[in-house]
């Protein structure tokens, strides 16, 4: 009897070992996929920059931030935005206006209660002081523009509500 009991003893034992080698090897596959960097594909001469964290808020999706000027004197604030496909971000405004300057990949610019525009290397976005808008990725195709701040002196960012999955599908079809 005693042999009896040992040996369930041993196979339960055995058991439970590969199941938390597997349930370990799971939990490492898991952390390591979170804290895998994304490979940003090359798609403009400009820097993509560093993963923007500091604004990841206001984003649906991942995007990067590279800085392109840094002369405060000549007060000309320009940064190179790139977003992974589907990435946007939420509808906002700045108080200055903004510029952007599509220079890799595809997008799509919208202003509130407006048509989508597709934008592509090369085009030209002129965004008036209060705008309600937002920008972002196609949903098939990396896409970064230059991002410059007009009037920065009195510029701010005002960061409203997501733009929903309803409303980016029906703006990018």
């Amino acid at each position: 009897m005693d042999h009896t009991l040992n040996t369930a003893f041993k196979s339960m034992l055995a058991i439970f070992c590969i199941g938390m080698m597997i349930a370990l090897t799971a939990c490492n596959n898991h952390t390591t996929q979170h804290t895998m960097k994304t490979t940003v594909p090359k798609i403009s001469d400009f820097p993509a920059g560093e993963e923007n964290t500091g604004f990841a808020q206001y984003f649906s999706g991942k995007s990067w931030l590279a800085p392109l000027t840094k002369n405060k004197d000549l007060n000309v604030p320009m940064n190179n935005v790139t977003f992974e496909p589907g990435c946007r971000n939420n509808w906002h405004s700045h108080t200055g206006g903004q510029i952007l300057i599509a220079v890799g990949g595809a997008g799509y610019y919208q202003e509130r209660g407006k048509a989508a525009i597709r934008m592509e290397p090369g085009d030209v976005i002129e965004i008036a002081p209060n705008i309600e808008h937002w920008h972002g990725a196609a949903p098939d195709s990396w896409f970064s523009h230059l991002a410059i701040a007009c009037n920065p002196q009195i510029n701010q960012n005002i960061w409203l509500e997501p733009v929903t999955n309803e409303q980016y599908a029906e703006a990018v079809k």
